[in-house]
């Protein structure tokens, strides 16, 4: 059983030096330029960092950083100051200088006092802190992931690994009277393996972590996993063909193949975007725009993943969001703005900002398409000759719905059944049509590697993405063969 880690002793508000009067006064200073809507967001973050190549411990680091940001909405507009002294004057002029921006007419309206919404969750539990481990045992988990890479294949010729870990407090007050505050850790161990072989040289990667303790490094994923899984992906590399191009069958892998959904789907469902009609989604809403086997969501509540949180960053439970039913438009991810300003939308919890020197904005955090009632094998059998995607580097949308993805390994499918290997593919589509033509989903929903970063009007987060084994009856590869 897993000892919930609840917030700190710390008096939050203490912490960061201004109490909930201090808190109420700016606010009031915020809004006394007619803004409609004012927020502070206050951030403590530690961070430190492990890195390993060329057989030495190459750099380590640490840091911290403390600052608050303070948000004023009027309308559509946005005025936004930030700040990392915390001297009443100096938070007071940002408060000004957001308030000047959102200028407009209007009564002042004294901010409610404020009220103390946190609530204790089990969501983000952590048994062992890596803010309380000290930097050796950090170097000796990238120490074993990169022993792990190097001694897995002789063809492997050089390893990277590297480490690190996060500790952020928040706390966050605005003028609706809220007041709540967060605790959010976050560890990553990554290895890049490269493996040679006649002049020819592939790259492998693998990598865990999350909102987790040093203890998922024995009980989730271990170090040797994450430098073996490096290695081998290198190594298979070496041996693949170049991909065939044209159109012909796709059978998604599950788990890695989730960033497809979450860049060609996920992001065209936030909010913003919709009520600014960049979407092709904007005026979809109840309409079919996919297989009645399609149904996605994405979900801040799943313990310990890295896309998850107890409050997004304006403070609003999030909660698991439908975002397509069988098929149809069924819900965006909605921020305060885009709340406001699309009426009668609810809030969904997904405001995300990268730190307190950024406005929040609508962002996903664990996107996944629901499991299905086939069995993977039968999925794979039912291909006479199509293209097997194993894993996926990335990819680009654009707001028409056109993308195209990046296959790091994949596997031809002939017979039904998995033969050689092959690399250098892109997928090509456009969203509406992949999601008409996905024909078989497998039971066996499963999560990406717990590294990914999302980034989007220059802000990085951290995310997640997942679906089980898919069918995509025909879509177009880009190959060299």
């Amino acid at each position: 059983m897993t000892r919930q880690t609840k917030p700190k002793a710390i008096p939050y508000v203490d912490h960061f030096g201004l109490s909930p009067a201090d808190l109420r006064s700016v606010l009031g200073e915020a809004l006394s330029s007619g803004g409609e809507f004012a927020e502070i967001f206050m951030e403590h973050r530690t961070y430190d960092f492990v890195n390993m190549e060329e057989d030495i411990i190459k750099e380590t680091a640490e840091s911290v950083s403390l600052g608050l940001g303070i948000r004023v909405i009027r309308g559509d507009r946005t005025g936004f100051g930030y700040t990392n002294d915390f001297s009443m004057d100096k938070v007071r002029k940002t408060a000004r200088t957001a308030a000047a921006i959102a200028r407009g007419r209007g009564a002042d309206a004294p901010p409610p006092p404020l009220r103390d919404r946190t609530r204790a969750s089990e969501r983000l539990a952590v048994r062992r802190p890596a803010s309380a481990s000290g930097l050796g045992e950090k170097i000796k988990l990238v120490r074993e992931a990169y022993g792990a890479a190097q001694a897995h294949d002789p063809r492997v010729a050089k390893v990277k690994a590297y480490y690190s870990d996060s500790l952020t407090h928040v706390c966050i007050a605005n003028s609706e009277g809220l007041l709540v505050r967060d605790t959010r850790p976050m560890i990553k161990l990554v290895c890049v393996a490269i493996s040679e072989k006649d002049g020819k040289r592939e790259a492998g990667f693998w990598g865990g972590g999350g909102r987790v303790g040093l203890e998922y490094f024995r009980d989730v994923l271990t170090p040797r996993q994450i430098g073996e899984g490096a290695a081998r992906e290198a190594v298979v590399l070496l041996g693949a063909a170049d991909a065939p191009a044209g159109e012909m069958p796709i059978v998604l892998a599950p788990g890695h193949s989730g960033v497809l959904i979450h860049e060609a789907v996920g992001h065209l469902l936030e909010a913003d975007f919709n009520r600014k009609k960049t979407s092709i989604f904007w005026n979809k809403m109840g309409k079919r725009v996919g297989s009645e086997l399609v149904t996605i969501y994405d979900d801040p509540t799943i313990p310990s993943f890295r896309g998850s949180y107890n409050v997004d960053d304006e403070g609003t439970a999030p909660r698991r969001t439908l975002l397509i039913e069988k098929g149809v438009v069924r819900g965006l991810l909605q921020d305060k703005l885009s709340s406001r300003l699309m009426r009668g939308a609810a809030l969904t919890g997904h405001g995300r900002r990268q730190d307190y020197g950024h406005w929040p904005i609508p962002r996903m955090a664990n996107t996944y398409i629901a499991a299905g009632g086939d069995a993977p094998e039968d999925i794979v059998r039912s291909v006479d000759k199509g293209f097997y995607v194993a894993s996926l580097s990335g990819g680009q949308v654009e707001d028409s719905g056109k993308f195209t993805f990046s296959v790091t390994l994949g596997y031809l499918i002939e017979g039904g059944r998995l033969t050689a290997p092959v690399k250098q593919a892109t997928l090509i589509g456009t969203n509406i049509d992949i999601l008409k033509r996905i024909d078989r989903v497998g039971g066996d929903l499963a999560f990406g590697l717990q590294t990914g970063t999302c980034s989007k009007d220059g802000q990085d987060v951290p995310v997640n993405d997942g679906c089980p084994t898919l069918r995509i009856g025909k879509m177009t590869v880009g190959g060299r063969s």
